[in-house]
């Protein structure tokens, strides 16, 4: 259940995802950018702080070379029920991200998205690769290697240090 899966791939930069709309986006476009990659929910009790602080921290980053790539995911208790477009809306609504939202994936199981299964692949979090819940988070180097993960509780503004750290900052 909790097993690494074996992935031929090096680099975030090495996949192709699809946006809110279904448009491909070759992640090759943030190599040179440090990348936080998370799992978002609209109706999840931690949706509010992290939306809020993540549009914080690209604010106050992006200039220095800092993206965020959201993946709405439905699989904690149904919390991403509409569509993909839905989520975007939702986010860019309420929270005024400027960041991009993807289309919904599956972050566990047999449909995992290839870009998730890379990710869990390189950083195991307490459960093993699985992932436990809405908002984790997986800070990207330059290079589009996994360097950290964070779970749910470890709110965004927290790990500013770390983003710091990978932009070159400390």
């Amino acid at each position: 259940m909790g097993a690494s899966q074996s992935v031929s791939e090096k680099s975030i930069h090495e996949f192709v995802v699809k946006d809110a709309k279904g448009e491909e986006v070759d992640l090759s476009i943030y190599r040179g950018k440090v990348v936080l990659v998370v799992n978002v929910a609209s109706k999840c009790g931690y949706t509010d702080s992290n939306y809020t602080q993540l549009t914080q921290l690209y604010s106050k980053y992006k200039e220095r070379g800092l993206e965020i790539l959201a993946f709405p995911c439905n699989q904690f208790l149904s919390q991403e029920p509409g569509s993909s477009q839905e989520a975007q809306e939702f986010a860019c609504t309420r929270f005024k991200a400027e960041y991009p939202i993807f289309q919904k994936v599956s972050v566990n199981g047999p449909d995992t998205a290839p870009v998730y299964k890379f990710l869990k692949a390189s950083k195991t979090g307490f459960l093993g690769s699985r992932i436990k819940w809405n908002f984790t988070k997986f800070l990207v180097d330059k290079e589009g290697r996994a360097i950290k993960r964070y779970g749910t509780t470890t709110t965004p503004l927290s790990i500013e240090a770390d983003i710091k750290e990978a932009l070159g900052e400390n």
